[in-house]
């Protein structure tokens, strides 16, 4: 009867503890189109005072998981009621079978069933559908920046110089009383002197001598303008020589009368500015109308200029103008290149030619590293980094055989000369694996790096491995070296560095990150540290921790 008894309360709490640790799943469909989601559910009912596990990260391989909702819980009386739904989706068509899942209630495993899932592609019926070509790839604006106040900068500074050399240069200045003196006909000058003679004040300060000297001027300067042209260094006898030489080979009508007075006039100027001779007021007046008379006299006798000399003095007044406007360019231009020159020069001092040289040059590397920079998660496991431009996702290069159990993720960055970024994921469908079979594919993959380098002609590959710590302190490997890597689309190459991280998870889950950079840019070297400091992968008590303080 006890015997009976014990079976009895055995088979009892058997039934009670099966009650209270309940799984149970479903799904809203089993047939989906490419892209498409299904709402995979999975509600356990356990007692309250039991720890439920539910399934972490990409466990439903061959479908990938896009979301984990939170955990939905309900009490009734000492049971919980949990559920959580997995947002789940192919973009390939076929059938595929979702692997059994494991939860953990308490310290016991608990698993579902297997379902098998159908993914086919979307039809289209051209007959009702019409066919479009391809959108050409539009430019996406970029966040804006404070590139703006740069352009005023220099829009102000190209407005302030323009206008510096329109006003000193280009500007039509007013002329000055000696240049409107200037540009008057060499009678009409002659005129204008006496009557600033008149009111000198040479005479009233006794001045004699720099009166006649003025007085003798003005009648040379008219002769030596349109007459004879050395009438200004000859002297009283050589000019009077000269005038009656001309007069007698009858050049220039002169009369007897105006050669008389002429030098009568000239030698009394030369008494008074070499000899101290002080004639009076009556004869130096006398000697200003008979200046003023001959003037005249001397325009009578002038013959008028012939067309030929018309024309030859147009041209050299618009040569004249010519040579002006010559000499504003010249100006206008030496100033512009004394300007580029000085801030070519301010700048190199200040920030080193090197740097001004490739900024002027679009150094391709400089600019990578002071474009605008974009951090993004790739691939699973998620690698976060930040690099100068997206990287593209590529076609893996798997065998057939190797999709059926590894999924991998490729994206690149090769469009710069002397710099390369590569980040491949593999995921391993077979779930957790040992230490030694993960570190061994670990080592497969670097080995197949180096060896696909090899078959692209790359040489002199000089290999190291260390330790590598992310800054959210997730560890890894770094395989770091030089090679002779070749320039693209040239027989030549570059001696460069790179480096390998590489980092796994105990689901089997691998990551590589491969940078490679030419030794002697420096630039290039910075845009590859930068990279390097801001690789981050997230462990997997990082990723549960993050995870609880979600639900």
């Amino acid at each position: 009867m006890s015997r009976q008894r014990v079976v009895l309360s055995l088979i009892s709490f058997l039934l009670s503890f099966i009650s209270f640790s309940q799984v149970t799943t479903e799904v809203d469909t089993t047939k989906i189109r490419i892209g498409e989601q299904i709402n995979y559910k999975i509600k356990v009912e356990a007692d309250s005072t039991v720890l439920v596990v539910f399934p972490e990260g990409q466990t439903f391989t061959p479908l990938e998981a896009v979301e984990a909702l939170k955990i939905d819980t309900t009490k009734k009386d000492s049971k919980f009621k949990l559920s959580r739904i997995y947002k789940l989706t192919q973009f390939d068509s076929g059938s595929y079978t979702i692997p059994r899942q494991k939860i953990i209630i308490g310290e016991k495993p608990f698993y579902t069933d297997s379902l098998r899932v159908d993914v086919g592609t979307v039809e289209v019926d051209t007959t009702k559908q019409k066919l479009y070509d391809i959108k050409p790839i539009i430019e996406v604006e970029k966040s804006s920046s404070n590139w703006w106040i740069w352009l005023l900068v220099i829009l102000a500074a190209l407005a302030l110089i323009g206008f510096l050399l329109w006003w000193f240069v280009w500007r039509e200045k007013p002329l000055t009383e000696e240049e409107e003196i200037a540009l008057l006909p060499p009678y009409d000058r002659a005129k204008l002197a006496l009557k600033k003679l008149d009111n000198s004040q040479y005479l009233i300060r006794s001045e004699v001598k720099e009166y006649y000297s003025e007085l003798t001027m003005i009648i040379r300067k008219y002769l030596d303008e349109k007459v004879y042209e050395r009438s200004l260094e000859s002297t009283t006898d050589e000019l009077i020589n000269r005038l009656q030489l001309l007069k007698e080979g009858n050049q220039f009508p002169f009369s007897k009368e105006t050669l008389h007075n002429l030098e009568t006039i000239l030698k009394r100027a030369d008494l008074v500015k070499f000899a101290k001779s002080a004639p009076d007021t009556a004869l130096i007046e006398m000697d200003r109308a008979t200046i003023e008379k001959e003037i005249e006299s001397v325009k009578a006798v002038l013959p008028e200029p012939t067309e030929e000399e018309k024309l030859l003095d147009q041209q050299y007044k618009e040569a004249q103008e010519r040579k002006k406007k010559r000499t504003k360019v010249i100006i206008t231009v030496a100033s512009l290149v004394l300007l580029l020159v000085a801030t070519y020069v301010g700048f190199g001092l200040k920030y080193g030619f090197k740097y001004v040289n490739d900024t002027i040059l679009r150094d391709e590397s400089k600019e990578l590293l002071e474009g605008e920079w974009i951090k993004s998660a790739y691939g699973y496991p998620p690698v976060y980094i930040e690099t100068p431009e997206v990287l593209k996702r590529v076609q893996d290069t798997l065998s057939d055989e190797s999709k059926d159990k590894i999924k991998q993720r490729v994206f690149v960055f090769d469009d710069a000369e002397h710099l390369d970024i590569k980040i491949i994921t593999d995921e391993v469908d077979g779930g957790e694996q040992g230490q030694e079979d993960i570190q061994r594919r670990v080592v497969q993959s670097i080995e197949k790096i180096i060896e696909e380098w090899e078959t692209k002609n790359v040489q002199n590959i000089i290999t190291k491995d260390d330790q590598f710590i992310t800054p959210n302190n997730v560890e890894g490997s770094k395989t770091h070296g030089t090679a002779d890597f070749p320039i693209k689309g040239s027989d030549e190459t570059f001696e460069g560095e790179y480096a390998i991280f590489s980092f796994a998870t105990k689901e089997g889950m691998i990551a590589h990150v491969t940078l490679v950079w030419a030794k002697e840019d420096s630039y290039a070297v910075d845009i590859a540290e930068r990279i390097m400091n801001s690789i981050e992968m997230k462990s997997d008590e990082q990723a549960n921790a993050e995870q609880e303080s979600q639900n």
